[in-house]
């Protein structure tokens, strides 16, 4: 289904993003969004996906226009590499492993380990953990490491964002509950299996490819550098 007259079309196509999952898997919101069937697998309307798509980019520009932020979601294998990268081509916080609960509904609470993280690394860069024993260092660098792990991405994430971008909301349903608490704009690339109501710009692609993970993810970026 190829749409040789549509540049955009051709490489979504190309990315593979019009793959769903089998019929069986199908979230009943998304049936309006599926052109047919091949080999068992759903096929998306990549025509609807693309109005979709913009409409969602031209929200991200508005945002890049009023200079506020938009916080990057993706913790599954196929979108980690891509959310952060795209993040961070923008400046933009990021999320790229296991979402930690109250990270939007219990924002201060975050900051203040954010705060910790920023702490410690400084003073370990300025060599100020000398004065510890070896076994306190060690403590602190284990502190550290988990800290790092969880929070780099929002060290920059200083107030709460206008918006979220979420790869796959299925399986991170615990951010789109929290932004949708907190009235948060809600961005999703949404496979065939995800519940799309309620979501503020859905799109409706593969979300389990890295090739289509990283086209939608760049096109949201690049919608908020123009």
């Amino acid at each position: 289904m190829v749409n040789t007259n549509n540049p955009k079309i051709d490489t979504m196509f190309k990315a593979g993003a019009h793959f769903a999952f089998s019929k069986t898997r199908r979230h009943p919101t998304t049936s309006p969004y599926i052109f047919g069937v091949k080999n068992k697998v759903e096929i998306f309307d990549l025509e609807k996906t693309e109005i979709l798509l913009e409409k969602a980019k031209s929200y991200v520009e508005s945002l890049a226009k009023e200079g506020k932020s938009i916080l990057f979601v993706g913790g599954k294998s196929e979108a980690r590499n891509a959310v952060k990268s795209g993040a961070l081509s923008i400046n933009m916080p990021y999320v790229d492993g296991r979402w930690i609960g109250g990270t939007l509904t219990n924002f201060m609470q975050i900051r203040k380990r954010v705060e910790k993280l920023e702490k410690l690394t400084t003073e370990k860069e300025k060599g100020e953990l000398a004065k510890y024993t070896k076994k306190e260092r060690l403590l602190i660098d284990r502190e550290i490491a988990n800290l790092e792990r969880f929070f780099t991405g929002i060290v920059s994430m200083k107030d709460l964002p206008k918006a979220i971008f979420i790869v796959d909301p299925k399986k991170e349903q615990t951010a789109v509950k929290e932004a949708q608490d907190m009235g948060i704009t809600v961005i999703a690339l949404a496979g065939s299996d995800c519940n799309i109501k309620g979501l503020d710009f859905p799109v409706v692609g593969n979300d389990s490819s890295q090739t289509s993970v990283n086209f939608f993810v760049q096109e949201i970026a690049k919608a908020y550098k123009r």
